[in-house]
């Protein structure tokens, strides 16, 4: 196996993430899930920093992401491509407050703000420990989301309600 693999088996404790490539090639552990909760952990690897020796910032938009879909589909019911009802992002924004590096272990924890009908709001806050044993919060990540069927479940994958 290549140093840039994770094995498949290191991340497999929710159902959602049964076909997520990207969270497990991330090497993403789920730490809890609970009713519009989550907290998920990953050491960040030396393939996940950009050009300037820091964490490449759609690593840590995409870990804390992970930990809203989680928040927001919390109940077992098996892998995500066969419900009846996701819930996906509608939009996220990100405040990245410090550099994290490889070598750190991040943790993001999601919880749910606010919610009517289908839409919600949940907020992620993304600590890193260093090596050296010192934590920060290095980024605050935004989510709103909305229930939809599932398009995996729909005759032609097309949509089945207005996007507007």
């Amino acid at each position: 196996m290549a140093d840039t693999e994770v094995p498949r088996d290191t991340y497999r404790a929710h159902p959602l993430l049964v076909d997520d490539a990207a969270s497990a090639w991330m090497g993403i552990e789920v730490v809890a899930v609970g009713p519009g909760t989550a907290r998920i952990s990953m050491l960040l690897r030396p393939q996940m920093v950009n050009g300037f020796g820091i964490g490449h910032g759609g690593m840590v938009f995409a870990f804390a992401d992970t930990a809203f879909a989680l928040a927001c589909n919390p109940e077992g019911g098996g892998p995500a491509r066969k419900r009846d009802h996701i819930t996906v992002a509608a939009g996220a924004d990100i405040t990245f407050l410090a550099p994290v590096t490889a070598g750190d272990r991040l943790t993001a924890s999601a919880e749910h703000r606010a919610g009517n009908g289908r839409s919600g709001v949940y907020d992620i806050e993304v600590r890193s420990e260093r090596p050296d044993g010192t934590a920060v919060v290095v980024a605050l990540f935004r989510g709103r989301s909305r229930t939809i069927p599932n398009p995996a479940l729909t005759p032609s994958g097309a949509p089945t309600e207005s996007r507007a």
